[in-house]
């Protein structure tokens, strides 16, 4: 018997309409355009704007247009794993609220938090489901609201995040294509250097902790790069050295949209090319999930059928991971 692989069968994405400029941003804190580009490479992001909207209301476009393009029903997806650091609300998880918002109703879910990392964690997962012959039809998401939990008078984070949300399709195949192989790590001694202090169990909300400002996200960006820009590019080294690729084996990087130089210097480490390196930091920032299946939908069409691809992404915590998969149609 063949050996079953996970090949993603769709892909669809969705950002919202507001375009949050580096000029925009020059209003609200001391920057400038030049800095933001030269450091980040970021030029805009998109917000999702109006009340009571969140994390899910930007996956529901982005899977509808995900079924429609595969012309299925949502009622044939039998899981759904939405990676997310910002859902709806703490419970419950975002991915019962979007099934029973897209009509799922055959579906189970959850949420998986890996911050930035999460939706490479999360497609290895819903692999494991369609490996084992449990499941026939993942939904993958990742997407986040960041402008929820980012202080926008805060310069070391404002200019770096964006919202917006991808979706992935993950069906059997017995041909060689779909997820080969993947490599997965994480280290909490990194999350000192990353992370939200308050609204969890440890510090609940009070007066005190939103007064503090203590709801958004902290980082501090020279030891988040250091880190990131070693990790992020030895493990997407390391998934193509342990499948025996070398860079003229793969056809496109699609890397986390963190930092255009930690992008830089994943691709230097694999040897791949600028024209293989698939890049839109400078449109959308960092979507922290949504980055990696946004770049899939973006480029879906220059893909094909064969093509290696390697997937690789750093988060808060710190996790970082690598995926290397054979494109399917």
């Amino acid at each position: 018997m063949s050996k079953i692989h996970a090949a993603i069968t769709a892909v669809h994405g969705y950002v919202p309409d507001y375009i949050l400029t580096n000029q925009e941003l020059e209003t609200l804190v001391d920057t400038n355009d030049e800095w933001i580009v030269s450091r980040t490479g970021i030029k805009e992001r998109r917000i999702l704007k109006g009340e009571g909207l969140g994390t899910s209301d930007m996956a529901v476009p982005a899977v509808n247009g995900l079924l429609k393009k595969r012309g299925i029903s949502a009622e044939e997806i039998d899981l759904v794993i939405f990676c997310t650091t910002t859902p709806d609300m703490p419970f419950p998880a975002t991915a019962n609220i979007l099934a029973n918002k897209i009509g799922a109703v055959n579906a189970w879910g959850f949420d998986l938090q890996a911050a930035c990392s999460g939706f490479i964690f999360g497609l290895t997962t819903g692999a494991q489901f369609i490996e084992n012959g449990k499941h026939k039809k993942v939904l993958v998401v990742g997407g986040d609201k960041m402008s929820s939990i980012i202080n926008y008078e805060d310069r070391a984070t404002c200019i770096i995040f964006g919202d917006g949300c991808g979706a992935v399709l993950l069906e059997p195949n017995t041909e060689g294509y779909g997820i080969i192989d993947s490599i997965l790590k994480s280290d909490g001694s990194g999350a000192q250097y990353l992370h939200q202090k308050a609204g969890g169990s440890v510090k609940p909300a009070t007066h005190e902790t939103v007064e503090a400002r203590e709801h958004f996200a902290y980082q501090e960006g020279p030891a988040v790069f250091k880190f990131a820009v070693t990790n992020m590019a030895d493990v997407a080294h390391e998934v193509m050295e342990r499948n025996s690729l070398g860079a003229d084996d793969v056809a496109w990087l699609v890397p986390h949209q963190a930092n255009k130089r930690i992008i830089d210097a994943t691709a230097s480490r694999t040897g791949l090319s600028a024209d293989k390196v698939i890049i839109n930091i400078e449109r959308y920032g960092n979507t922290t999930n949504g980055t990696i299946p946004l770049c899939l939908w973006e480029w879906e069409s220059k893909f094909k059928k064969g093509d290696n691809l390697i997937l690789a992404a750093f988060g808060g915590g710190f996790t970082w991971g690598s995926i290397y998969l054979k494109w399917a149609y």
